[in-house]
């Protein structure tokens, strides 16, 4: 526990006094810095309880939350504040920018209030904006902008205060695909170039396994919690490699060797593993033979084609976990 950013113990939540709502029920883990997990579930599950939580936007029932060595057990609703404003930056589904104040007015809201000099504040709103891709934007209302501008915005007034961790509940929810890939992809560049610690909620599977780590909750326990090594494994900008590319490396390796017949066919033909060969269609594609073999003649038009069976190394590589 001493080395973690959030240490979550025993956390409880029950609503009612009469007609009692048991939300949540002894959720333990810890949280270390830099780390990039999620939290999932279905509606209903507790997962927002437990975001409301470990952002002391609620306190628990049972339980206690350490947030960045700060039992949190006992402190004030002031106190608590600020806990929140030097520790934690929020992204929620709806972005709640205020209308009536400009785009860099609202990403300077958080040092305001924490008090930041008023000559520190614009510079590093612009910094934050910069960051996220919105230069230009800092003098437009909030309602000048489209959904994924607005997020973006939401993003950046959450960073404004150089959070140690941002919590997200559904952030890309009310956002269409390739907003919702642009969302990610900020918070995984944030969390690689500034080691920011990211908490997502999400209902939907796919985002979760972006992450490095999965925190499952099902009736308001905690039903597993996983390690993606898969996702930690890959760089935020990594680009898959390409097949073609990987296949016509080892042709010219073959080649080079000698166990490729470059007469018969083109150069470039030849040199990619896994090309069809000479008399086939290109969506016809044949692995596994054997060394020096010739290619087989094309079919007659009504003779019945056969794929050979990918032999060890044929077909195309996919990624493996890390």
């Amino acid at each position: 526990m001493a080395d973690a950013l959030l240490h979550a113990e025993e956390l409880g939540k029950t609503y009612g006094t009469v007609a009692k709502t048991v939300a949540l029920s002894e959720v333990s883990f810890e949280l270390a810095p830099g780390e990039f997990a999620s939290i999932i579930g279905q509606s209903g599950s507790g997962k927002s309880t437990l975001l409301n939580l470990i952002g002391l936007l609620d306190t628990p029932t049972t339980g206690r939350v350490v947030l960045n060595g700060h039992d949190t057990a006992a402190a004030n609703r002031k106190q608590r504040a600020a806990l929140r404003n030097d520790f934690i930056g929020f992204v929620f589904q709806f972005h709640y920018l205020l209308p009536e104040f400009s785009v860099l007015e609202n990403v300077m809201m958080p040092g305001r209030i924490a008090g930041v000099p008023a000559g520190e504040l614009k510079p590093r709103a612009e910094e934050v904006l910069a960051l996220l891709g919105l230069e230009g934007l800092e003098s437009k209302g909030a309602n000048d902008l489209s959904g994924g501008q607005k997020q973006r915005v939401a993003i950046a007034r959450a960073l404004m205060n150089r959070p140690s961790i941002v919590l997200a509940d559904e952030p890309t929810g009310n956002l269409d695909t390739t907003n919702s890939k642009a969302v990610y992809e900020l918070f995984r560049r944030i969390n690689v170039d500034l080691g920011t610690a990211f908490m997502i909620v999400t209902h939907d599977r796919q985002v979760a396994q972006q992450t490095d780590r999965i925190l499952e909750i099902q009736d308001g326990h905690l039903l597993q919690d996983v390690r993606n090594s898969y996702a930690a494994a890959r760089a935020p900008e990594e680009v898959p490699p390409d097949p073609a590319a990987a296949g016509a490396d080892e042709g010219v390796e073959a080649a080079a060797a000698g166990e490729a017949d470059a007469g018969d066919r083109p150069e470039s033909a030849g040199a990619a593993e896994g090309a069809s060969p000479a008399g086939r269609t290109p969506g016809d594609e044949s692995h596994g033979l054997d060394e020096g073999a010739a290619p087989p003649s094309a079919p007659e038009a009504d003779e019945p084609r056969s794929l050979d069976v990918p032999g060890p190394g044929g077909g195309r590589p996919t990624a493996e976990p890390a």
